[in-house]
């Protein structure tokens, strides 16, 4: 049952990509990572009424909630690096990079969790996610010289991709040692919660600094609905990773960036080249392989 939620956290995590990429065009990344992550604290706080797990919080130890907290915080450095790099890039370049937190996550779930077997599998799906990002990202050198990049987002969309995928590999780890024996939903209202309290307190901080314009009802319109389908990938993933291999689950939930990519063509207009197309069935096959 635990695949059948990963595969339900990547689908909603695709379209989180699309919707706050059209929500971050004429907004502050920083302001809208505030605003989902309120939808998204809802969302689970929700669930957690429905499933009756509140009362459980009067019994976490606090190494429990210490990894909560550190998962939480682990989170939110990622949400605010993602939603820059959206900005910045193009989202097509972005996911992928992103993408690397599979190997991030499998390397550290080796070392720390004892995730050790199936090597021979493991290792060469590593490695053509490797190259498969390798693929979608590099620019061929027609393109570069035909096409400038303005300099503010030169380098700095790189950069602030792959801090998201550095974090989002150290949101799995702590999320997987601090779920377990707690019920998965709470667990991640409790890391939202962390999340709002290190996003708002980022908005109020900037905010001293540059007055903001206010946000269009379309970008609005779109990061609630981001908010809304992070929630439901939220809660997908971590009952996935309450229930099955940390592994396992993250390569499974990162076969999104397929989602992601047809979107991206189909709403954004953001066409893959044969090089980018080749990337993305080789990330598509480590990944696959991963899960033998």
């Amino acid at each position: 049952m635990w695949v059948a939620f990963a595969f339900a956290s990547a689908f909603f995590a695709g379209l989180t990509a699309i919707l706050a990429k059209v929500g971050v065009r004429h907004t502050d990344s920083n302001l809208a990572t505030a605003i989902r992550t309120t939808v998204v604290l809802a969302a689970a706080c929700l669930m957690v009424l429905l499933v009756g797990s509140a009362p459980q919080v009067a019994t976490l130890s606090a190494s429990t909630i210490g990894f909560l907290v550190a998962s939480g915080l682990a989170t939110g450095g990622s949400w605010l690096c993602y939603f820059k790099a959206l900005q910045l890039g193009e989202l097509n370049k972005v996911a992928p990079i992103d993408r690397l937190s599979i190997v991030l996550t499998v390397v550290l779930a080796m070392i720390f969790l004892g995730e050790a077997d199936h090597l021979a599998t493991r290792l060469p799906g590593i490695a053509l996610i490797g190259v498969g990002t390798w693929l979608m990202v590099r620019r061929p050198a027609a393109e570069a010289d035909a096409t400038p990049v303005p300099a503010p987002s030169r380098g700095g969309w790189f950069l602030y991709a792959l801090g998201s995928a550095v974090f989002a590999s150290l949101t799995a780890l702590l999320g997987k040692v601090g779920i377990s024996g707690v019920e998965s939903n709470l667990g991640t209202a409790i890391r939202t919660s962390v999340v709002l309290v290190l996003a708002w307190g980022i908005v109020v901080a900037t905010g001293r600094k540059t007055r903001r314009p206010p946000i269009p009802r379309r970008d609005l319109t779109f990061i609630l609905l981001s908010g809304l389908a992070t929630g439901a990938s939220w809660l997908c993933y971590f009952k996935a990773l309450q229930d099955g291999p940390a592994s396992v689950v993250v390569p499974i939930d990162k076969l999104s960036i397929v989602v992601t990519v047809l979107l991206a063509g189909l709403l954004l207009g953001e066409r893959l080249t044969r090089r980018g197309w080749a990337g993305l069935a080789l990330i598509v096959a480590g990944t696959l392989l991963m899960l033998l």
